[in-house]
């Protein structure tokens, strides 16, 4: 079964400083039919103003990825980190036992675009930990490329967590597979552009929801960039 939203359909909140979308609930925005699917909790896509960014804060038992679009993100944690994540990059937080960290777009006169990512771990209180790496685009072309994934293989970022994560680049008659075990959930989240999945159209902010499903084919892209997650039950 493949269930669509739409990308109308999801939260929205607008802080003047901060424009963000939320697929799931989120801070002001609640919907019990949207709790997270399986064990993704959260996708926020957030435009950070520039100048501006998220004083510190505390975040425990949760693996957190940033996926940059446009602009860079300045990271600053009480683990000693302090990064600037260009897009491009991907970012993994394991924030465990626990950890606070700031988010700040040093830019002076365009906004950072990047989507926020939660997954809820396998174990928890397990000590906090960072990593960054960069994805280049080549490596994403009509394909659906490993980014994240519990044992860091085809060099993804490592997540503590029952979950895989890939991102592809698809235009014009560029097509990708990826095998998935009915018993477990799939998720599509398209960046931008839109795709077909499985036979369905998406655009940009649009989501597909897939369960008992054994493929997913994307095909039909235009100008299309997608994330895809094998997901725990």
């Amino acid at each position: 079964m493949l269930t669509v939203r739409k990308s109308q359909d999801r939260g929205y909140a607008d802080h003047g400083w901060l424009q963000s979308f939320h697929s799931f609930s989120f801070a002001g925005y609640y919907d019990p039919r949207f709790m997270g699917f399986g064990n993704l909790r959260v996708i926020n896509e957030d435009r950070i103003a520039a100048g501006t960014g998220f004083a510190p804060h505390a975040h425990r038992d949760m693996e957190i990825i940033s996926y940059v679009l446009c602009g860079a993100l300045a990271h600053k944690d009480s683990l000693g980190n302090i990064k600037a994540i260009p897009a491009g990059d991907v970012q993994r937080m394991s924030a465990g036992s626990g950890v606070t960290h700031s988010e700040f777009n040093h830019a002076p006169a365009c906004a950072t675009h990047f989507l926020q990512i939660w997954i809820e771990p396998k174990t928890r209180g397990i000590a906090p930990s960072y990593e960054q790496k960069r994805f280049a685009e080549d490596e994403k072309r009509g394909v659906l490329r490993l980014i994240a994934s519990p044992d860091g293989a085809a060099g993804s970022v490592v997540i503590h967590a029952d979950a895989a994560v890939y991102a592809g680049l698809l235009d014009a008659q560029e097509s990708a597979t990826l095998p998935l075990s009915p018993e477990r959930k799939g998720y599509v989240h398209v960046v931008r552009g839109q795709l077909s999945a499985n036979g369905h159209c998406l655009r940009q902010g649009d989501a597909a929801m897939l369960e008992g499903e054994s493929l997913l084919t994307l095909s039909g892209g235009k100008n299309a960039e997608v994330l895809v997650f094998d997901l725990a039950p």
